[in-house]
């Protein structure tokens, strides 16, 4: 029998929980569970997912709100060598069945609330709020006493966010969340006494995998809530029982936009970090202004690497603030061309990837994992600079990337700019079908006040090139993202494409 050496997923809980087992581990509206209790939880939840007929590599689906039940049911699928597939819990009808029939999952863990969505021919287990759901179960449930898994164990399907296409499922085996781990606890500082909040869907990799496990893995306090409530987040942290905040910029802009935004004493928050999409400069700088004694970091990265590859620390912000950072621990990056080949610092190229952290490839997509494995080394996707001193700005996403007139135009300079405009709340710049241009610049606005389309096209002319300004300037209510806060840039493009 091949030793087992306890780089799993589950093992990072039981070593805390061996280590600090009075602590307070986790904090759910008004349940609470020391160290010691949320192993045991994991434990027994382990024994209730096998009693309902499934096997070692059979697919769990997750579909369900942030809760404690959540995480003990993941934590619960890693003890078991069950593969947990979380599930977007906004997703509906054929693009939920996608994700649960190309998984082939066995069972959907869910909330009673979401469990009238599911295809009516898959299996479902209440995760809480019933008598016969997981969480009920652990009373009676016995202690899981079979074999543990090892590190090369296929134990998550991660969805890509499909913000360009079809959803794929990146192959994480126990090794690659671990090294994940300890890239983040170095990079972001993530220490015992940390009071970290964690307010985005559990679902995401980001909160799962950069913040939540990480915490639990030095022993934190951390609070779970529900969802992103602007209200509860100021009150945690006036508390003083929160002090490290992590959210993508969509958040960070709804509170700082908040009237109440400037009154509230947020000296008690330490450490805010940022991520899952672009921030933009402006916003940064308005933040930063606001709590200059606040630890700003920048946290980059995608689904398929665990999720983070770069971070800027709150010391490398000044005359930073556009770069994503360097790599963490066990990431090697590389700046490329379209052939492979490193491009010279300052020029604009593909970053690639050679990491433990990385995925094993997509779940049934051979020819798609292969496009994004070339010699060794996993292509992003997203079109970046590296400097001499090592540090990486993004450019765009070379899906991303706007030929206007025969030139390539990075989105992100063009919102950037459009976001130094008053009356713009949030941006999304595209590349739309022209017959002149190719592809015209075309932006996409929600306004915070009264402005005109040719107002923002001679703003934005006054500080970009005539190719880089916007044709045209459509003013939406939001922008369509996903929970992770990335926007979904295709959904704009089609939106105009039936027009």
């Amino acid at each position: 029998m091949t030793p087992r050496h306890g780089s799993t997923i589950d093992a990072v809980l039981r070593r805390s929980a061996r280590r600090t087992p009075a602590r307070t581990a986790l904090e759910y509206r008004d349940r609470h569970r020391t160290y010691a209790e949320l192993d045991d939880a994991v434990s027994r939840a382990a024994s209730v997912l096998l009693d309902q007929g499934l096997a070692p590599g059979d697919r769990v689906a997750a579909y369900g709100h942030n809760s404690d039940a959540y995480l003990i049911a993941f934590l619960a699928c890693s003890r078991a060598g069950l593969v947990h597939v979380p599930v977007n819990q906004n997703l509906t009808g054929e693009d939920l069945a996608y994700i649960l029939r190309q998984s082939g999952s066995a069972l959907v863990l869910t909330d009673p609330d979401l469990a009238d969505r599911l295809p009516s021919a898959v299996p479902a287990l209440p995760l809480r709020d019933t008598d016969d759901s997981l969480l009920a179960r652990l009373a009676d449930a016995p202690p899981y006493d079979g074999p543990e898994p090892g590190s090369e164990d296929l134990v998550q399907l991660l969805y890509t966010s499909g913000t360009t296409a079809l959803p794929k499922g990146a192959m994480m085996t126990h090794r690659a969340p671990v090294h994940a781990y300890l890239s983040a606890i170095t990079a972001l500082d993530l220490r015992a006494d940390d009071r970290p909040v964690h307010a985005m869907p559990l679902y995401h990799s980001a909160q799962m995998h950069v913040f939540l496990l990480p915490c639990l893995a030095v022993g934190a306090v951390n609070i779970v809530l529900d969802a992103p409530d602007g209200d509860r987040i100021l009150d945690l942290i006036e508390a003083g029982r929160v002090d490290s905040l992590f959210a993508p910029p969509t958040v960070w802009i709804g509170l700082a936009g908040r009237p109440d935004f400037a009154e509230r004493n947020l000296e008690g928050l330490r450490k805010a970090y940022y991520g899952a999409s672009i921030m933009p400069v402006p916003v940064l700088d308005r933040l930063r202004t606001r709590l200059p004694d606040l630890a700003f970091y920048n946290c980059f990265g995608q689904s398929e690497i665990g999720p983070l590859a770069m971070v800027l620390g709150p010391d490398e912000h000044e005359g930073r603030l556009d770069s994503c950072g360097r790599p963490v621990l066990f990431v090697e990056a590389r700046v490329v061309d379209a052939d492979g080949k490193d491009v010279p610092d300052g020029t604009p190229g593909e970053i690639v990837y050679r990491s433990p952290q990385l995925c094993e490839g997509y779940w049934d997509k051979p020819e798609e994992t292969a496009e994004a494995f070339r010699d060794g080394w996993f292509r992003s996707g997203d079109l970046a600079v590296r400097d001499a001193d090592g540090y990486h700005t993004v450019v765009d996403r070379v899906k991303d990337v706007i030929n206007s007139g025969g030139v390539l135009v990075a989105s992100r300079q063009v919102e950037d700019v459009l976001y130094t405009h008053p009356a713009v709340a949030e941006a999304a710049v595209v590349g739309l079908p022209d017959d002149r241009w190719i592809e015209a610049v075309t932006a996409f606005v929600v306004p915070r006040g009264e402005v005109t389309e040719e107002e923002l096209i001679a703003h934005a002319r006054a500080h970009l090139a005539g190719f880089k300004t916007p044709k045209r300037v459509h003013f939406v209510t939001e922008l369509p993202r996903n929970a992770s806060g990335k926007i979904l840039k295709r959904q704009l493009r089609e939106r105009c494409a039936v027009r």
